[in-house]
């Protein structure tokens, strides 16, 4: 039996880890009410916990060993009362339709993370990014609740897609640097860049902007499919979910106006700007 203590202290805990390490979405997570904001807060800590093991900096096949274990963990959520975030995951699934299984395809996508895989054709990237975030957007509708959820999911499926393209294109110079590639081969090919692992020179750099606006065009639709699930959400779960597209789209968007700076950095949001955004999603302002 989970004590209401225990139980209070887990949650507590998932929303500090998801103020602490996922700030982006921590702005629409607050606008959530109570149960609803702990919850997602709850799925976003496993989750973070499945990110964190890929990017360590443990060896292959001890990162693929603690996935698994992970994997089991989650599959067994609530059996270990000294795990709050697998204690509040339990708890809200009890209470909330979440589709536990994505958590699978979560930890499938990185394990092709850690296996260094890559993708030769978009629909490949595509593939992957329902693993990696369509899975978390599943998810979250779970927390949110919808009018049709038979319309919605898929909604919410391409919203994760369309964050985690963003996601790409953001940390495209710090995934070559670790030895990561995740766009295209065949448009690397097409636009005539070099993207060796490591670093060095991508080559002519008004094709390198060609390419990233491209890539941004194609991320543009998946968040036009995916904002089509707003009107299906109540009001403070459309608030939630339109503040942390809003901030991905404004920080695609400084990706479009300079391309080339994703070479040299990770592009970023001021807060205020987050700030902003939250506040004009909480006023029903679609991003």
């Amino acid at each position: 039996m989970r004590t209401t203590d225990r139980l209070r202290a887990a949650y507590a805990e998932c929303e500090r880890i998801t103020r602490a390490q996922a700030r982006n979405f921590s702005y629409g997570i607050r606008l959530l009410p109570g149960p609803k904001r702990r919850a997602l807060s709850a799925v976003y800590a496993f989750a973070r916990r499945v990110d964190d093991i890929g990017d360590g900096d443990l060896p292959t096949e001890d990162k693929l060993r603690e996935l698994k274990q992970a994997r089991s963990a989650v599959h067994a959520a609530g059996s270990d009362p000294h795990d709050p975030v697998l204690l509040a995951l339990a708890d809200s699934a009890e209470s909330m339709p979440l589709p536990m299984a994505a958590f699978d395809e979560l930890i499938d996508g990185c394990e092709a993370d850690v296996r260094g895989v890559t993708y030769r054709t978009f629909d490949e990237l595509v593939h992957y990014c329902r693993c990696v975030a369509g899975s978390i957007g599943r998810l979250s509708l779970g927390v949110f609740g919808a009018t049709d959820h038979a319309i919605a999911q898929p909604r919410a499926d391409a919203l994760g897609v369309a964050l985690q393209l963003t996601n790409i294109l953001r940390d495209v110079r710090e995934d070559q640097l670790a030895g990561r590639a995740y766009l295209p081969t065949e448009d690397l090919a097409t636009f005539g860049v070099r993207l060796e692992p490591g670093g060095g020179d991508v080559g002519d750099p008004d094709q390198w902007d060609a390419l990233i606006r491209f890539q941004a065009h194609r991320a543009e639709y998946w968040y036009t499919e995916g904002l089509r699930l707003l009107p299906m959400l109540d009001r403070r779960s459309r608030a939630c979910c339109a503040s942390m597209a809003g901030i991905y789209r404004a920080m695609l968007g400084r990706i479009v106006a300079d391309p080339h700076q994703a070479l040299h950095r990770r592009t970023s949001l001021p807060t205020w700007t987050k700030v902003e955004v939250a506040a004009r999603s909480l006023a029903g302002i679609a991003p």
